[in-house]
């Protein structure tokens, strides 16, 4: 398995070389993934599921006040008999079986979820949908110039832009376009790549990414 080839943009869209990127993160063929797509699928519900806060609540005929007398004798009106006007039949009575305060949270290992990410991330490299690209912001954030730059690449289509924790003019460039989801190298995940059809790096973004999945795989070696 070879090293993957990135094409480098610069703030005009233009070609502005290459770069390798490790073939354990972005070199996974297309019959690779499409056998894992299980386990994709299950870090993504994992996640989305995590992130439910689960405070619903609904008030059962024992939490709703009210009706603790009987609301006519049991035999001899002509009408059923009842026992509570608290009860589900009743208006402002309880609910049966609602939703109550609950943990979503799913078990994910995170050799599940590294594998995922690498998994996806191969994807959209195979698709040619990930790029480095340089925004030209250093001295001053633009988001006329990060729109420069980007369109050439992922022609407003929506896109993950990953940067690096010392990218703030970056940050501060693409955060308010509308097809673009900014999010540092650190907290990249499989359910940002998966909803995004373009996957772009800063060049901090990048280095600061390969640095952070390499150096484990480093010292466990």
């Amino acid at each position: 398995m070879a090293n993957v080839t990135l094409n480098v943009t610069d703030k005009q869209g233009k070609a502005a070389g290459t770069v390798e990127a490790p073939a354990e993160i972005f070199g996974f063929s297309a019959e690779e993934v499409q056998s894992r797509i299980p386990l994709i699928h299950q870090v993504v519900v994992a996640q989305l599921a995590a992130a439910r806060q689960g405070t619903h609540a609904t008030k059962t005929r024992g939490m709703v006040s009210g009706g603790g007398r009987k609301p006519w004798k049991q035999k001899g009106t002509g009408r059923a008999r009842q026992g509570s006007i608290r009860a589900p039949q009743w208006y402002h009575g309880g609910t049966v079986f609602g939703p109550q305060p609950r943990d979503y949270s799913q078990r994910t290992p995170k050799k599940m979820k590294a594998a995922a990410l690498k998994y996806v991330l191969s994807d959209r490299a195979n698709a040619g949908r990930v790029a480095v690209v340089d925004f030209g912001v250093a001295e001053a954030p633009s988001t006329k110039a990060a729109i420069a730059a980007l369109t050439p690449v992922t022609e407003n289509k929506f896109t993950t832009v990953v940067l690096s924790r010392e990218n703030v003019n970056e940050w501060l460039s693409v955060r308010n376009i509308p097809t673009v989801h900014p999010i540092f190298a650190d907290q990249l995940n499989t359910y940002d790549v998966v909803t995004a059809q373009y996957v772009v790096f800063s060049k901090e973004g990048f280095d600061a990414f390969i640095a952070a999945k390499t150096e484990p795989a480093a010292k466990e070696a």
